[in-house]
């Protein structure tokens, strides 16, 4: 059996991004299965009158960010990682066009967990 895995890896190891990429599909779709985490993350975004009244911040922020810094993927992770719901491309393509709007009117915490991340993976962020 090592010696299976051993030639998979060296074929494996000589795919472009592009062909790897493709293998991970045709494998989630074979197998049924996603390369998502199953971990559970908290709502990032949050509803206009999801938050108390009296909260010391005075209320829902915005997190733009302005630049991606040098090490986009890093970015894309951290932006996949806030929004579960955004898939490579989209990841991708808010790395390119900016300022992009990462999380709109969320809780004070969430825009830290938020601002945190992205800083630091590389990018330049501002709250509103």
């Amino acid at each position: 059996m090592a010696k299976k895995v051993d030639e998979l890896v060296s074929d494996i190891s000589k795919l472009t991004v592009l062909d790897l990429s493709e293998l991970v599909t045709a494998l989630q779709d074979k197998l049924g299965v996603s390369a998502m985490p199953v971990v559970a993350a908290p709502q990032a975004v949050a509803a206009a009158g999801d938050a108390p009244a009296g909260e010391a911040s005075g209320g829902n922020q915005t997190v733009v960010m302005t630049a991606s810094g040098e090490n986009k993927i890093a970015v894309i992770k951290a932006l996949r990682e806030i929004n579960q719901q955004l898939g490579l491309k989209e990841a991708k393509d808010a790395t390119e066009t900016l300022p992009f709007e990462v999380l709109k009117d969320a809780k004070p915490e969430d825009v830290k967990a938020a601002s945190e991340k992205l800083k630091v993976a590389g990018a330049t962020v501002e709250l509103k």
